[in-house]
């Protein structure tokens, strides 16, 4: 009997401690973390990857317009704070506009100089070096996932798509219209978020060839980040777009689902804005997604009419949950929101720039969990 009661006392505590669990992950909140103070005014992040909880690289650039162009930035995370990290070779101006690693030891970071030169460095676990950049390609993203890295530029005024393959950087055919943005799965399963003038596009690599789907056929929409769950549901998110009305008016933002049969337009909590980065859970499902400049209606005959929107979407397999990124004393909202997911845990960072004092710009970081 004794050994009953503890049995069940045991399974009382463990479902309390779930249940708290759950509970504190549906309460939490966005957290504003420090950047180094070595990082100079006027200063701004595009992208970051994570490895693990005390593993994470951000990239992009400081000190833009006071020392025009400014200089690229890199930045650690150490699991206690972020450091401002040196590049390799030779001091230069420009800016870090991407960073992919397909594992902890291969990172690769693209960007651009002073004089429009591509720039690209990889890292293989214990430094960064520069490597040289694919001839006559000016590099705008990296992307990497399945032990496979691509990146996204163009040459002589073209797009390109470009693999590596352990020996060098080989060109890939490129779908019809413009790609911003890939999520690599493996080498026969890439996809691809861009626009034609037709519509917002995504298109599926299969190693061979690549298949394109409008999935929203306003000549205005396109898609700028994908996140594929499964043959069977795909997530593509950008801006809806339209015609008319004044100049400068908001855009809607454009979510739209793959179920296997068919792409569908996914309602948001929110009415203009773009939609700049899906992120997965632990799971692999999708987890997050990030609006910026998020804006919605007001109450009727409030003004102004619009009033700010959630800026992060947290998806529970059913729903979304609404998340304001938090104030931060001397700067405004962000106007950039790239997401980082931690492998392995439901934490994840975003990096981008917010509205500094006096009409200038500064870092932002923030982290959920």
């Amino acid at each position: 009997m004794a050994r009953r009661l503890l049995v069940a006392a045991l399974a009382v505590a463990m479902t309390i401690i779930a249940v708290m669990s759950s509970a504190a992950a549906e309460t939490g909140s966005w957290h504003h973390v420090p950047v180094p103070a070595q990082v100079r005014p006027q200063a701004g992040l595009n992208e970051a990857v994570a490895f693990g909880p005390d593993r994470a690289w951000a990239v992009g650039a400081d000190a833009v317009g006071r020392e025009a162009p400014g200089f690229p930035l890199l930045l650690r995370w150490d699991g206690t704070a972020w450091q401002r990290q040196s590049l390799p070779g030779k001091g230069w101006q420009g800016e870090l506009l991407s960073i992919a690693a397909a594992s902890p030891t291969a990172a690769w970071a693209v960007g651009r100089d002073s004089a429009g030169g591509a720039r690209l460095l990889r890292f293989d676990g214990t430094a960064w070096s520069e490597s040289r950049p694919p001839s006559g390609v000016r590099l705008t993203r990296a992307a990497a996932g399945g032990g496979e890295t691509w990146l996204i530029g163009s040459r002589d005024g073209a797009q390109v798509l470009l693999r590596w393959d352990r020996h060098g950087w080989r060109d890939v055919p490129v779908p019809p219209g413009a790609v911003y943005g890939l999520h690599v799965k493996a080498a026969d399963d890439v996809w691809a978020a861009g626009d034609t003038n037709s519509g917002a596009a995504v298109s599926h690599w299969n190693g061979q060839e690549w298949k394109q789907t409008i999935v929203d056929g306003f000549p205005r929409s396109g898609v700028s980040s994908v996140l594929a769950v499964s043959d069977t549901e795909v997530w593509a998110g950008g801006t809806a777009g339209f015609v008319g009305g004044p100049v400068g008016k908001p855009i809607p933002p454009l979510l739209v689902r793959w179920d296997g049969t068919a792409w569908n337009k996914v309602a948001v909590p929110t009415d203009f804005g773009a939609i700049s980065s899906l992120s997965p859970s632990a799971s692999g499902d999708l987890g997050w997604v990030s609006v910026a400049r998020s804006q919605k209606f007001g109450p009727p005959g409030s003004y102004p009419p619009l009033v700010p929107g959630p800026d992060f979407l947290a998806w529970n397999g059913q729903a979304f949950t609404p998340y304001g990124e938090p104030a931060v004393a001397g700067e405004g909202e962000s106007s950039t929101l790239r997401l980082a997911p931690v492998p392995g845990s439901e934490t994840v960072w975003s990096v981008g720039r917010a509205e500094g004092p006096g009409g200038t710009f500064a870092p932002r970081i923030l982290r959920f969990g």
